[in-house]
C-alpha cells in the first residue's frame, strides 16, 4: 500500500510540474471530442466526459502493467 502511494504522489508532482512550467502540453484536456460544455447566462456546466475515460483507460493500463499480480 505504501509504494502504491508514493507512486500516486509522484504521477500527481509530475502532471502538477507540467501544468504550472508546460501548460501547452495540458492544453487537450477538456478540449476533445464528447466533452460536454454548455455555456448560459448566469451558469456554464462542464462535463469533460471523453478525457476522463482517457485519464482511465491510461491509468488501468499503467496498473496492469505495473500492479504485479497476486
Amino acid at each position: 500500500m505504501g509504494k502504491t502511494l508514493i507512486v500516486i504522489g509522484l504521477v500527481l508532482v509530475g502532471i502538477g510540474v507540467l501544468w504550472v512550467y508546460f501548460p501547452k502540453a495540458l492544453s487537450w484536456f477538456g478540449h476533445l471530442p464528447g466533452d460536454i460544455r454548455h455555456k448560459g447566462d448566469n451558469v456554464t456546466v462542464f462535463f469533460p466526459i471523453t478525457s476522463m475515460i482517457l485519464i482511465s483507460v491510461v491509468l488501468s493500463v499503467l496498473a496492469r502493467l505495473f500492479g504485479g499480480s497476486k
